[in-house]
């Protein structure tokens, strides 16, 4: 997934001339708390927030130019920039939203908390089914079957419970990958677990080829 799939597209921006009082007029009226401040380009040249507005009105300033952060000093991301990074960036900096640019430095978008969290909340949904199917994919010469009884083998050697094929083939139809999370007890694990599904049944399909 890319940042563009996942930022928000109905933002606003301001620009370092404008007046702070109607700045702060735009930002009540559409519910936004930062924006971009950009050129006559829609370029990004800084960023500010509601509370440099204030901070500008105690002060006395006037003007946006007066309290806004410098392209220089704030966090942004490209348009085709893995999510993932936006994710990362967001949680090591501490920041609400991200501004999005394009290679031309174009402001084309805003990642915020909401838009992470709600597009982690999608991938919750996924049903584990499409996971291993396109493990299936990806394990060239490993057949459906194949993998569904390596993970059996696996389930059972971990919890000592008695499954079968078919039991964990019913289990990840109507599973999501937040439920399987929470039962394998966290991300970590359930991907060290797919890991060793992985791994056995290639063990497998090279011990019967030599045969």
């Amino acid at each position: 997934m890319k940042v563009n799939e996942m930022m928000d597209k109905n933002f606003i921006v301001v620009s370092p001339e404008d007046d702070l009082v109607e700045v702060s007029i735009l930002m009540e009226k559409k519910l936004r708390f930062t924006t971009p401040v950009v050129d006559s380009q829609k370029r990004l040249v800084g960023w500010i927030t509601s509370l440099d507005v204030n901070r500008g009105f105690r002060e006395g300033k006037k003007k946006v130019k007066d309290v806004m952060y410098a392209k220089e000093d704030i966090v942004h991301v490209h348009d085709d920039d893995p999510a993932r990074l936006a994710v990362l960036e967001a949680g090591e900096y501490k920041v609400f939203n991200i501004p999005v640019i394009s290679d031309d430095d174009v402001v084309v978008g805003v990642v915020r908390t909401f838009d992470i969290v709600k597009t982690l909340s999608s991938l919750y949904e996924v049903k584990v089914y499409k996971i291993f199917k396109a493990m299936e994919e990806e394990l060239k010469g490993v057949t459906w079957d194949e993998l569904m009884e390596a993970s059996a083998i696996v389930t059972r050697r971990r919890t000592g419970k008695r499954v079968t094929a078919n039991d964990y083939e019913k289990r990840i139809k109507n599973s999501t990958f937040g439920e399987a999370i929470w039962a394998t007890g966290g991300l970590e694990k359930f991907f060290v677990g797919l890991i060793a599904i992985g791994e056995l049944v290639i063990a497998r399909k090279v011990a019967k080829a030599r045969k």
